[in-house]
Formats: C-alpha cells, sequence, structure tokens
C-alpha cells in the first residue's frame, strides 16, 4: 500500500475532532459565519391614489369629500402601466443612478381600483427613491396616456408585506363605516363624525410612515 496519506486523512488528522462524521459536520466557527447566507431586506410600500375634490362640482352633486376623494380607479390602470410611470418618474429625478437602483427589484404585490390602492415592493436601501417618485406623480398613469389628476399617498412603509395587506384592509373597513356614516347623518341632518374621525386618523397615519428610517423606527418583525 501507498504509505503517502491521503488527502482525507489529513483533514480528519488536523480538525479536532472524534470521527469522520465530526469532522464533515463541526466547521471552525469562522467558516460557519463566512457560509451564512445575506438576507435581502425590502419595504412594502402601501400607497393610496387620492383625488382632490372639484369646489364647483362638490357643490353641484353634494358628494362628501372623502368619498370623492376615495373613489374608484379606472380599470385602464394596469401594473405593467403603473411600473412604467415610476421608473420614468424616478428616471426623471435621480438620473441613470435611480434607474439602475429599481431596475429588477421594483414590483407591484397587489393593485385594487376599486379602493384605488396598491402595494409596491423594493429594497429597503432604495424605497426613498420611489417615494420621492410618487410625490411628483400626479396624473394616473393609463395603458395609453394618461388620466385624471390624482395624488399618490403613502399611508404605510413595512418589512412585511402581511402588514401592508393589513392595513389596506383596515383602511377599506373605515371607507364603508364612514361612507354609511355619512348617509345616515344627510338623511337625518345631523354632522357625520365617523367622517372626521376618519380624516384624522389618515393624517396620524401619514406622520407615522414619514418618521420611518432604515435603521430604526420599525418593529422587530418588519425587518
Amino acid at each position: 500500500m501507498d504509505p503517502t496519506p491521503s488527502r482525507c486523512s489529513v483533514f480528519f488528522d488536523v480538525l479536532p475532532c472524534t470521527s469522520s462524521f465530526d469532522a464533515i459536520t463541526h466547521f471552525p466557527k469562522s467558516a460557519q459565519r463566512h457560509s451564512k447566507m445575506v438576507r435581502i431586506k425590502e419595504r412594502y410600500i402601501l400607497v393610496n391614489i387620492l383625488y382632490p375634490p372639484d369646489a364647483s362640482k362638490q357643490q353641484a352633486t353634494n358628494v362628501p369629500d372623502f368619498v370623492v376623494m376615495h373613489q374608484p380607479t379606472t380599470g385602464q390602470l394596469t401594473p405593467q402601466s403603473l411600473l412604467k410611470a415610476l421608473r420614468a418618474e424616478v428616471a426623471t429625478l435621480f438620473g441613470d443612478y435611480g434607474s439602475g437602483a429599481i431596475e429588477g427589484n421594483l414590483s407591484i404585490k397587489y393593485l385594487s381600483q376599486a379602493t384605488s390602492t396598491f402595494i409596491l415592493k423594493i429594497k429597503r436601501e432604495h424605497y426613498r427613491l420611489v417615494w420621492a417618485a410618487l410625490t411628483f406623480m400626479d396624473r394616473v398613469p393609463l395603458k395609453h396616456g394618461d388620466g385624471k389628476r390624482c395624488l399618490f399617498k403613502v399611508v404605510r412603509v413595512s418589512g412585511t408585506i402581511r402588514k401592508a395587506e393589513e392595513e389596506a384592509i383596515k383602511q377599506a373597513r373605515q371607507l364603508v363605516l364612514a361612507a354609511k356614516d355619512s348617509v345616515a347623518a344627510a338623511a337625518s341632518g345631523t354632522v357625520p363624525m365617523f367622517a372626521q374621525s376618519k380624516a384624522q386618523a389618515g393624517d396620524a397615519i401619514m406622520v407615522d410612515a414619514s418618521d420611518v428610517s432604515e435603521a430604526e423606527g420599525m418593529d422587530e418583525e418588519d425587518g
């Protein structure tokens, strides 16, 4: 037999192990640290499409402001047209840097024309670029050109899509209750109290979202 030790036997002799199995399964801690996969942290942005009421039309129809602002969006708004408009706005504001930053990692996880709500997914380090682009967009991006004037309001920034979905459901329920309250108030001639509290709650949510920083200000599970 060849007295030269094999590579395997040398490997087993060097490591402080009691068996061949231990040599395979017990690596130095430094190697274990480097072998860990890096978690890609992402942000989910919940956005409302709002339609500022026209004063002249509002007097003619006598529709409450919050109903006009949260009206449904046309079905011609698609995820593709929304992404195209967002990418164009980011490129306008931040040039090649912005385009490269969001390339391949910006997507729409949820879009509801009925509630004028959508959820964006983007890497954590670049979500503020998308937020800035939404602030400057003032038209509904349709398949063929722009639609009516609107505002894009960021309601929540979260590290998990579950948190964003919960907020979207909560908002939808509040809008339904506010609409019913407004109809009942109009019939009885009283002031719709729930509609007023809904508007105040919306302002509070916006302040909470704007206070979020990349390193802190989020729940533990939000990442």
